[in-house]
């Protein structure tokens, strides 16, 4: 099984790094009761192609299938006269300064540049600012994590908004979204100490976990944490801090814990069994007044700190990850629920419960106010665009990459995974599509880590986790010849998001599906005035179809993966009266070609062993050059892997030209 080489930056580790490499998990059971203590970093405003868009290995620039849009595809970006793709933002904006200025984060912007999924007004939404990167070599600390631990490339923040609305999510796992509760939170309102009789009244998970008698704190100062304690906005934290003493909420959440009490803490083996760090704002890594090397010297004081105490090190598992993306750009297609629209076409369909997914309330401490247009009533709240998440821990070391998709309720999932603390707040919607991280570490040890050196240096190749997805998608002409229809099957145990995309109406927001785990879904699409289809699927982890034909090939001929133990099986139809000629081709690089003539009502089935474990296939028909076909993916084997082949080499970012 090959892998990407590790990049020249990865050869000199920090010593926080190697400490932590070095120190083995304490497996007890086996299992996630063996986390002892959690503690979660959640830094500001970073997307994860911004950082990590390069990084050979993961799904950033490199993706060979960005989604269309109607000036070409997702990674190029037009307005306010400008078109561009990514841009390397060093010298303009250095790693080691902050840009200096509030640049476009909020419900309304965030929304706009979504575009309900389009995808396609980055430039206007956000300004040109947003299409900035970095490259490894201006993110040594964060890069060096990813390199030596688990880097998630599906994490997405909650919400297509900013920063309080994102931390509610990671604290209570909800928004309220139905405006029960002082909510629902669409942008900053009550990110700080106020009136007890004023803010938020509805339940947090701290306070779930204090009834159940798990030990927690937030470590911050309440002096200089740039707002970013949710809590301070809830009425009960408000009265507990306006009563003083030592009330479990005030002692816990609302008080001064500084990096020197995690210390202490931590060198007295009584850390507590999950922990919140609140960074000061000049290491909190937001664009206005951080940077990501203050940032990223942050979190290394913080591992560091962890450890020194070998017999805590053992037992932990520490969360880095960033509450939403500022204006910073993400091309991956966020999961979100069905469009709604009016009637005249489909936006998807669920077979999920959505309820509490859709901006319905009109309450709320918005409501009224131009944070709250009008034009955005009704739309998904989210997910949002993909913030980086690093998950290390002795149970997650030797550079691996996972692409299950998550969202700030996974941390929570996690927790209730381990303690048994469950947080009704959660939808439905988000427990079927977003996972609990549990696959992001390996409590049995059954991983193969034959290739990691000894002691814990340098990782020679990034891998990619197992994951829970066994996707299907199969097309059929209707029998009136006037629409094309698609069906979606889920055998796998996790739900996923599908985005669908006209590639004859690019003007259309794609629709989307969620099929929960075991489900079945199906839909069509009248074809065009041409009559012609032209379909374009997206799932998780690189999984990807494409239809395209029409009348004139009747539906004549179809293309078919069958699963199999190994490899896979493509099934090519023919339905007609007159045997057909099918060209099939893999595109992943590993040259493999065939030609099948497939006889008049006739089937055949080619095997294909597929390139390290992924799929990328094209089928053609000469004498139908209307009629196409690409199936690409990972090979459901619920094994580790590596990434996509294409994606080994990583991205070079080019600099900022001014022009097109």
């Amino acid at each position: 099984m090959k892998a990407e080489p590790r990049s020249p930056h990865f050869q000199d580790l920090p010593d926080a790094i190697k400490r932590a490499l070095a120190i083995e998990p304490d497996r007890r059971s086996g299992t996630i009761r063996d986390v002892d203590h959690v503690v979660i970093l959640m830094q500001e405003n970073r997307s994860f192609d911004h950082y990590f868009g390069t990084l050979p290995g993961v799904r950033g620039f490199a993706d060979p299938h960005p989604a269309p849009t109607p000036g070409g595809d997702v990674l190029t970006q037009s307005g306010d006269g400008i078109r561009t793709g990514p841009y390397a933002l060093q010298p303009e904006h250095r790693s080691d300064t902050p840009v200096g200025y509030i640049t476009p984060h909020t419900w309304d912007d965030a929304q706009r540049a979504w575009n309900d999924g389009r995808m396609d007004q980055w430039l206007p939404a956000k300004g040109r600012l947003g299409m900035g990167a970095y490259g490894p070599a201006e993110l040594p600390f964060q890069t060096a994590l990813a390199d030596a631990f688990t880097l998630c490339e599906a994490y997405h923040c909650s919400m297509q908004a900013g920063t309080n609305p994102n931390r509610l999510f990671l604290w209570t796992g909800a928004n309220d979204p139905r405006g029960e509760a002082g909510g629902p939170a669409l942008v900053n309102t009550h990110d700080r100490l106020g009136p007890a009789a004023e803010g938020y009244a509805w339940t947090t998970y701290p306070e779930r976990l204090q009834q159940a008698g798990v030990d927690w704190r937030i470590y911050q100062d309440m002096a200089d944490n740039f707002n970013d304690n949710p809590l301070a906005g809830f009425r009960q934290y408000r009265a507990a801090h306006a009563a003083g003493g030592d009330a479990p909420l005030r002692e816990r959440g609302l008080s001064t814990r500084t990096l020197q009490d995690l210390e202490r803490d931590v060198a007295a083996g009584s850390l507590p069994q999950v922990s919140w760090i609140i960074a000061p704002a000049a290491d909190s890594e937001h664009p206005e007044v951080s940077s990501p090397r203050a940032g990223g010297a942050y979190t290394e004081r913080v591992l560091d700190i962890l450890t020194r105490n070998p017999a805590v090190w053992s037992r932990c598992v520490f969360f880095v990850t960033y509450d939403e993306n500022d204006c910073f750009y993400d091309h991956v297609p966020p999961p979100a629920p069905p469009a709604r629209n009016d009637g005249a076409q489909s936006g998807g369909l669920s077979t999920v419960e959505l309820d509490g997914e859709y901006h319905d309330a009109r309450t709320g401490p918005s409501a009224g106010t131009p944070d709250d247009p009008a034009a955005l009533h009704g739309r998904a709240f989210g997910m949002g665009p993909r913030v980086p998440m690093l998950v290390v821990s002795p149970w997650s070391r030797g550079g691996w990459v996972n692409a299950q998709v998550f969202d700030h309720t996974s941390v929570i999932r996690f927790l209730e995974a381990r303690h048994g603390v469950m947080e009704p707040n959660i939808s439905a919607w988000r427990r079927a599509v977003a996972g609990d991280l549990t696959s992001a570490l390996d409590f049995s040890g059954e991983r193969d880590h034959s290739d990691e050196p000894p002691g814990g240096h340098a990782i020679q190749t990034r891998r990619s986790c197992a994951l829970p997805y066994a996707l299907e998608t199969v097309g059929r002409m209707t029998a009136d010849g006037e629409s094309y229809r698609l069906t979606f099957r889920n055998p796998g145990s996790a739900g996923a998001v599908l985005h669908v995309y006209d590639r004859l109406d690019l003007a259309a927001p794609p629709r989307r599906y969620t099929l929960g785990a075991g489900a079945r879904l199906d839909d069509g699409w009248r074809l065009s005035a041409r009559g012609d289809y032209g379909l374009w699927l997206l799932g998780p982890d690189g999984f990807h179809r494409e239809f395209r034909g029409g009348a004139r090939d009747g539906g004549l001929l179809e293309a078919q993966l069958v699963p199999v133990s190994a490899g896979l099986r493509l099934r090519l139809i023919n339905h007609g009266e007159a045997h057909q000629p099918m060209k099939v081709e893999s595109r992943i690089g590993d040259g493999w070609r065939a030609v099948a003539h497939v006889e008049a009502g006739g089937a055949i089935e080619l095997k294909y062993a597929g390139c390290e474990g992924w799929y990328d296939l094209e089928i053609t028909v000469p004498d139908m050059p209307s009629f196409g076909r690409r199936l690409a993916g990972r090979i459901a084997s619920g094994k580790p892997g590596v990434p996509d082949p294409r994606l080994r080499r990583g991205w070079t970012l080019a600099p900022w030209t001014g022009r097109d």
